[in-house]
């Protein structure tokens, strides 16, 4: 069971989304209605609104004032269900929803508990306009009906962890499991796909993706030129950067991966045994310290239990990584948004330390950091996930410098 959330600005379009009204949503037949939360019977989407509003200026007005929740179970967990059935599980996921509250690294509670089932929503099943899977989209108010604010401070973890608890009181797999199940033969597809064509073709790759079961999606870019593209199985979707070994299954390097697959065999190189009386070479022993150098490690670009998705920079085709969580809340934890103006900068370097795509003796350091590192750098064997990432981040810090906030917006 995956779930997503996110506070949103243009409330009336989402909604107007949600209840099949909007000109974008190509099938509103096959949209359904669950429930509404402390509103009227049988509002459209701009009477939703209008409800909305009045709660919103009767309070505080926050820009962003909409939270938009999807919940997608696995198909197989939801075939027999009935309406009836589906206003059970949204109240199952929202109940833990509101329940969720997050921590700093001192304890102290810095995303109280939501309280969206005291809020203004409405909740929809939507059918997929291809594959006729299902799931929920749930549209509420950011202001509660006592004038409270939701809070939306990491708002798609509460979401994945609500999602997470709920399917596992019910029995069900969670979006992990699924995900490191599925990723793997998602990669056998692509690189069998490769191996049997006899020569590079996109069209032909793209073409027996489809008839393997997968939706494409090509990315393009102004000039109409392919940048990348997302392959869609069922609720799940995966995006090229995240495929493959060393990301060898984006555009920019599937042909390469090809010819790789379709290479002739190198001879074996026939050792030969030293000659009697030659002292046999020594081998050194193994330093401590694991050395960084240009190429992430290996481990970070394959999905497992307990990591997380994360991009390097704004760009499409800039390098995705699969982060430990331990390691991303240090990052949270040490360059706050709230509090550091250069917080996604500081991220980016310290991920690209953690992974090892850059030597710390190798980056120059910028304005607002001090001298040269004083730490023995690379991973050390006994270091655990937190503790190399706040080594990390305290070589990023001292790389570019922190730049803190004037002031604080809602």
């Amino acid at each position: 069971m995956i779930a997503k959330a996110k506070s949103i600005s243009h409330g009336i379009n989402d909604i107007s989304y949600i209840t099949g009204e909007s000109r974008n949503k190509k099938h509103p037949e096959r949209i359904f209605h669950v429930k509404d939360n402390l509103l009227p019977p049988g509002l459209d989407a701009t009477g939703i609104w209008d409800s909305m509003r009045l709660t919103l200026d009767k309070f505080k007005k926050v820009k962003k004032s909409v939270i938009r929740i999807e919940v997608s179970p696995a198909p197989e967990h939801t075939k027999d269900f009935t309406i009836a059935d589906w206003e059970k599980l949204w109240d199952d996921f929202i109940r833990e929803f509101d329940n969720i509250e997050l921590y700093d690294k001192n304890g102290r509670t810095y995303s109280p508990k939501t309280n969206l089932t005291g809020s203004k929503g409405t909740v929809r099943l939507h059918l997929e306009s291809k594959s006729g899977i299902p799931h929920l989209h749930g549209a509420f108010c950011r202001i509660d009906e006592q004038g409270r604010i939701n809070n939306d401070h990491d708002i798609h973890l509460r979401a994945q962890r609500a999602a997470e608890r709920v399917a596992l009181k019910r029995g069900w797999t969670t979006a992990a499991e699924v995900r490191d199940t599925n990723i793997g033969q998602v990669n056998r597809d692509c690189m069998e796909i490769l191996q049997s064509m006899e020569s590079w073709s996109w069209l032909e790759y793209a073409a027996r993706l489809r008839d393997k079961g997968y939706e494409l999606w090509e990315l393009q870019d102004g000039k109409n030129l392919l940048r990348g593209y997302v392959l869609k199985k069922g609720n799940a979707r995966y995006k090229a950067s995240e495929l493959g070994r060393g990301r060898n299954l984006m555009v920019s390097k599937l042909e390469s991966t090809w010819k790789k697959l379709h290479a002739a065999p190198k001879a074996k190189a026939v050792s030969t045994r030293p000659a009697a009386g030659t002292p046999a070479p020594t081998t050194a022993r193994p330093a401590p310290v694991r050395a960084q150098g240009t190429a992430p490690l290996p481990q970070y670009t394959d999905y497992r239990p307990g990591t997380v998705p994360y991009r390097i920079g704004d760009d499409r085709e800039s390098p995705g990584y699969f982060i430990p969580d331990e390691a991303l809340k240090v990052f949270d934890e040490e360059f706050d948004y709230r509090e550091t103006a250069n917080s996604r900068e500081l991220t980016d370097r310290a991920v690209a330390l953690f992974v090892g795509m850059m030597s710390a003796q190798a980056a120059p350091s910028g304005g607002g950091g001090g001298g040269s590192s004083d730490l023995p750098w690379g991973r050390r064997e006994d270091e655990d996930d937190r503790e190399w990432a706040r080594r990390c981040a305290r070589e990023a810090e001292r790389m570019i410098g922190r730049k803190p906030k004037t002031g604080r917006k809602r």
